[in-house]
């Protein structure tokens, strides 16, 4: 769970009890004004939400990994923190194979094509990309090892939900929320999928070397637009003509969204809990706005 100071990350050991790791946000956007202008600060937040998902990932594996002792025996705590070099690996990879296969791929099949009008290229290669895209999300649906990540994906949604609509965090109520929220992180992928047709269309049908260049480099500033439109969604959430045009990024969360049972809500939870605990000495506002 993410604050706008702090994150914190809650997992279950195999002992069956729960470890929480929190730590502040060192934010670029905090130190100039100009990072905090709209497009550009939503590259800066990706890249920041991107940073900290490969770090709880890491506290995440390295708890699961502990192996349980004899009762009476300490258990040593895990080294809780990647190195940088290791982070930066795992970023450049990550990144990389989806700007490849979302971005270059898409753009490369339809130069295959017999397509001459530029319009229509870009449509074409839109669709396809939205298709790889939803493909993909379905296919890694079906691994069951998948399954419990998509679990706690469900209950980091219902925690919000239920946070934000004021309830008693227990994991008996939070499970009668929703398990879709709008500043999903899988919403905000299928609008970067979309919005990017609209700003290809600006460069029509380039040769295959500038068409590479392009999908790459624009995807800053694509991922930007998308960034206002989920943040705008977000604070928005009771505008129904808003929410229509939105639904598509909404139905797509119930490929990376499972049912949640109630020992991972209980997981959620603590990890909200812990936000809201740092957030509330700095926050003068009643809510605070948690994405997970």
């Amino acid at each position: 769970m993410r604050g706008p100071g702090n994150w914190a990350v809650a997992v279950r050991k195999p002992d069956g009890e729960i470890a929480q790791v929190s730590q502040p946000i060192d934010s670029l956007m905090a130190r100039h004004w100009a990072l905090r202008l709209p497009i550009v600060r939503g590259v800066l937040a990706l890249g920041e939400s991107l940073a900290i998902g490969f770090r709880a990932l890491a506290i995440s594996a390295n708890y699961a990994a502990q192996e349980e002792k004899p009762e009476g025996e300490e258990q040593d705590e895990p080294d809780t923190e990647l190195s940088r070099g290791a982070l930066i690996f795992a970023f450049v990879i990550a990144i990389g194979f989806a700007v490849a296969l979302f971005k270059v791929t898409p753009g490369l099949i339809t130069e295959l094509l017999p397509i001459k009008s530029g319009t229509w290229f870009v449509i074409v290669e839109g669709a396809i990309r939205v298709t790889l895209f939803v493909g993909y999300l379905g296919l890694i649906s079906l691994l069951p090892d998948l399954r419990r990540v998509f679990q706690y994906h469900a209950a980091e949604h219902k925690a919000i939900n239920a946070y934000e609509a004021g309830e008693e965090l227990e994991p008996e109520i939070v499970q009668r929320y929703s398990l879709i929220h709008p500043r999903c992180g899988t919403a905000f992928l299928l609008w970067v999928m979309v919005l990017a047709v609209f700003v290809y269309a600006f460069f029509g049908r380039p040769h295959w070397y500038w068409l590479i260049a392009e999908r790459i480099l624009l995807l800053p500033l694509i991922a930007g637009i998308a960034y206002e439109l989920i943040r705008f969604a977000g604070k928005h959430q009771g505008n129904r003509v808003l929410m229509t045009v939105l639904a598509p990024g909404m139905w797509l969360q119930r490929l990376t969204t499972r049912q949640p049972t109630l020992d991972q809500l209980e997981v959620s939870i603590r990890a909200l809990r812990e936000v809201l605990k740092l957030e509330e000495t700095k926050s003068t506002d009643n809510r605070v706005e948690v994405m997970a």
